[in-house]
C-alpha cells in the first residue's frame, strides 16, 4: 500500500483503487496475452508503428533519389564510354564478387584501386 500512496498521482489516477484497478488489469494482460505484447499499452504500440512507418518512409525516398543519381550517373558513363556486351557481363561478375567481399562496403577509393 505503500507504493501505492507513492506512484498513484504519478500514474494521473485520480484515486489508488484506479491505480489498483489499472495494475490488476495489466497483470491479468499479461498472464493471459498469446503474442506477448497485448498488455503493452496501445499508445506505446501505436507510437511505435508510426515510429517504423517514418523510418520507412524516409529511407524509401532516400533510395529513390539514390537510384536516380545512380541513374544519371551510369547514363553520362555509357554514353561517353564504348563498352561491349561480354566486358559488360564480366565487369558485373566482378562487381559482384567484390562488393559481397566487402560486405557492401564499396568506396571510389576501392573501385580505382581494382582499375590499376
Amino acid at each position: 500500500m505503500e507504493k501505492v500512496k507513492e506512484l498513484y498521482r504519478r500514474d494521473d489516477c485520480r484515486s489508488k483503487s484506479e491505480f489498483i484497478e489499472k495494475a490488476i488489469r495489466f497483470y491479468i494482460g499479461c498472464l493471459t496475452a498469446e503474442d506477448g505484447t497485448s498488455y503493452l499499452p496501445n499508445a506505446f504500440l501505436s507510437n511505435m508503428k508510426s515510429i517504423v512507418a517514418e523510418s520507412d518512409n524516409r529511407q524509401s525516398k532516400m533510395i529513390f533519389k539514390l537510384a536516380v543519381e545512380l541513374a544519371m550517373l551510369m547514363n553520362v558513363v555509357a554514353a561517353s564510354s564504348e563498352i561491349d556486351e561480354i566486358s559488360l557481363a564480366r565487369l558485373r561478375g566482378e562487381c559482384v564478387q567484390e562488393v559481397k567481399r566487402l560486405n557492401g562496403n564499396f568506396r571510389f577509393e576501392d573501385a580505382v584501386e581494382w582499375q590499376s
